[in-house]
């Protein structure tokens, strides 16, 4: 999981920084920015790594996108999925300067013609509305072994769905995982290969039967426990990343939980603002009933 920043100066020329020896790509360039840490929030990684990567202090403006692609780490020969959030940034203090002795050698302002001329990551050549090295194609299948974590950090995306009338969908989730009884927005974490709004897609259906359209990118959340009871009873260091679509269902039908027996969602259901406030609601549904509702 990689938090990104994405800033223009006034002539138009964007920030980017060059991958060292140190790095699994070395020589190209991309965005600024890098992993998101262990119980870290995305908007506090790309403020850290920008800082270590140019030397400048910058806050964050916006959410610009959320992607994901995979890639062959040439260290290993393993497939590696990462989930890119990309923010839209704007430095406010320090003085431009190189990495030492990290994964990054250098940065520089560059203008629009002069990008094509670079070796580009194919993430950050799409973002950049560039042509995408033969070798770049996103969203790979796998033909070799994953990338394991050595702890659980799970990127997800989640729905705040809305029907016509103004009522919101949520799900319940299932006895044995973090959450128990209380409702949760539908949702659930990226599979290998899938960007955000397939899996939303998938899982929508999955936990609730209901197809709906992306109307926006409404904000990230996370949340870190380090001593998470999974479904086996045993804790588990549990950090999960979520982006927040806004959703519309324009044709509601009955909910129905159709993934596998032993899934996290027992039931689902729609729901109008007075009944959605006064359910038990997991903190990230709570304030997105708030938000849709009022």
């Amino acid at each position: 999981m990689g938090a990104y920043g994405l800033v223009r100066d006034g002539n138009g020329r964007v920030l980017l920084a060059r991958g060292s020896d140190a790095s699994e790509f070395p020589g190209l360039w991309s965005l600024p920015g890098g992993g998101v840490d262990q119980g870290e929030h995305p908007d506090d990684a790309v403020v850290r790594e920008f800082a270590e990567e140019t030397g400048l202090a910058v806050r964050v403006l916006r959410v610009r996108e959320v992607t994901a692609d995979v890639v062959r780490l040439p260290s290993s020969g393993a497939y590696e999925h990462t989930d890119r959030v990309i923010y839209d940034v704007e430095p406010y203090a320090g003085a431009l300067r190189d990495e030492i002795d990290g994964t990054t050698d250098a940065v520089a302002w560059v203008t629009g013609s002069d990008l094509a001329g670079l070796a580009l990551q194919p993430w950050t050549a799409r973002l950049l509305g560039l042509p995408v090295p033969a070798d770049g194609a996103p969203l790979v299948a796998a033909d070799g072994p994953l990338a394991t974590p050595a702890r659980v950090q799970r990127f997800g995306a989640y729905a705040v769905a809305t029907d016509p009338a103004g009522r919101i969908l949520l799900t319940r989730i299932a006895p044995g995982y973090p959450g128990a009884d209380r409702w949760h927005l539908p949702g659930g974490g990226t599979d290998h290969g899938e960007t955000p709004e397939q899996a939303l897609a998938r899982e929508l259906v999955e936990e609730t039967s209901q197809r709906g359209r992306i109307t926006g990118l409404l904000s990230i959340s996370h949340k870190y426990d380090p001593a998470a009871l999974g479904p086996e009873g045993v804790p588990v260091d549990w950090h999960v990343i979520r982006v927040l679509f806004r959703v519309l269902i324009d044709v509601p039908t009955v909910p129905v939980v159709t993934e596998a027996a032993g899934g996290s969602t027992a039931e689902a259901g729609w729901f109008s603002p007075a009944e959605a406030r006064n359910l038990p609601l997991t903190e990230v549904a709570r304030s997105a009933v708030r938000q849709v509702t009022g």
